[in-house]
């Protein structure tokens, strides 16, 4: 079998890339460090910081102490070399997140914006983007690109939507947004996204599944690191697993989903829409709250237990309901014990690190990880 044999160009940007990538997990470090943990001599590592400083992706932190020679130079990533947009598109609003290069959230705003599969409502999206840029006095010019995550199954290039229900959007192109955002534009999937955002920077964990609780359920599978989207890009569709045969119509039009049962709704509807408002009462003991609460719980239980019984990983809750679940999560880590045929321990069970937009974030990781790919 033929084997392709690396020229000096492909060495030399798998050596800087392999430095950039030490230096991106790492507060600093020096260059007789690098060179030792990634076995590189040093004029080689050199020439590379050199080169990435130029482009201005690291900087010189100051210098280390002496150990008895040269007191030698502390490097470190520029994460405000560049930054990425995501968006969260939903049936009634857009959020919209600026992130830098270590994934830290430079501003977010969320808009009342109803979608609607219409020109105008392109053009208000593409505004509301170039004021939000404007908003945070940016330089354009370090603006990777705007990742948009939509309530949507994607075509196996995601340039298109071959599925949607919760927004009209099926057979949309992701150049009806491009049309009026004057960057590059990468669509992604909602629950996607946002389970990309949990394993952003975790080192030990690289198999998880996330069970998105937002106003439709969803989530995504995790497999070493890589969002596993199925055959055809369906994977991660919990909300629309069967708990409840012949049981609540779900908005796809079958009967007992998951969705009809465990969707943030569920527990929003009875305050008006405000999911804040619902654990608010909730936590001072209302009863119709802890009612809804009581059932709600015996549901979701079940769908963690099926997702632990399937993927045999950690399982993390996010999304609109799961974003207030850390004050209960030893009650649910206990209920998920007790379902679970194999272990007497829940502790699998976690809830998201990102109470806030991860969706959107997540959207934006992904020219993040595209341009560090790229060094």
């Amino acid at each position: 079998m033929a084997t392709h044999r690396l020229n000096s160009m492909e060495v030399k940007k798998m050596n800087r890339n392999a430095i950039y990538r030490y230096l991106y997990h790492r507060e600093s470090t020096s260059i007789q460090e690098i060179a030792q943990a990634l076995n590189l001599s040093l004029p080689t590592v050199t020439q590379n910081l050199k080169e990435l400083q130029e482009r201005e992706l690291i900087e010189e932190t100051g210098l280390f102490e002496s150990t008895g020679g040269r007191k030698a130079k502390s490097m470190a990533c520029n994460s405000v070399a560049r930054y990425a947009i995501g968006l969260d598109v939903t049936l009634n609003h857009v959020g919209i997140v600026i992130i830098d290069l270590s994934g830290r959230i430079v501003k977010n705003v969320r808009n009342h914006f109803p979608f609607a599969n219409s020109e105008v409502y392109f053009q208000g999206v593409g505004k509301l983007v170039e004021d939000f840029v404007e908003d945070c006095q940016l330089e354009r010019s370090r603006i990777l690109g705007v990742g948009i995550a939509l309530p949507a199954i994607l075509s196996d290039d995601r340039q298109t939507v071959s599925y949607a229900t919760v927004i009209d959007f099926k057979g949309g192109s992701v150049r009806r947004f491009a049309e009026f955002i004057p960057y590059p534009c990468v669509l992604s999937n909602d629950a996607n996204a946002a389970g990309f955002t949990e394993l952003w920077g975790e080192q030990d964990i690289h198999n998880v599944v996330y069970l998105s609780l937002n106003n439709s359920v969803g989530g995504s599978i995790i497999v070493s690191n890589q969002i596993y989207a199925g055959q055809n890009h369906r994977g991660g569709e919990f909300g629309h697993m069967t708990i409840m045969p012949e049981g609540r119509t779900c908005y796809c039009g079958q009967k007992g989903c998951v969705d009809a049962y465990c969707s943030a709704r569920i527990l929003s509807d009875s305050t008006g829409g405000s999911i804040s408002e619902f654990f608010r009462l909730l936590r001072e003991g209302n009863e119709p709250q802890k009612a809804i609460w009581q059932e709600y719980l015996g549901y979701l239980v079940i769908t963690i237990n099926n997702l632990r019984m399937l993927y045999d990983c950690d399982v993390i809750l996010g999304g609109y309901a799961g974003a207030y679940m850390e004050e209960y999560i030893d009650d649910l880590q206990a209920l998920a014990a007790r379902k679970n045929t194999f272990e007497q321990d829940g502790t699998y069970l976690r809830v998201c690190k990102y109470k806030l937009e991860a969706t959107a974030v997540g959207a934006a990781l992904e020219l993040v990880t595209e341009f560090i790919d790229s060094i």
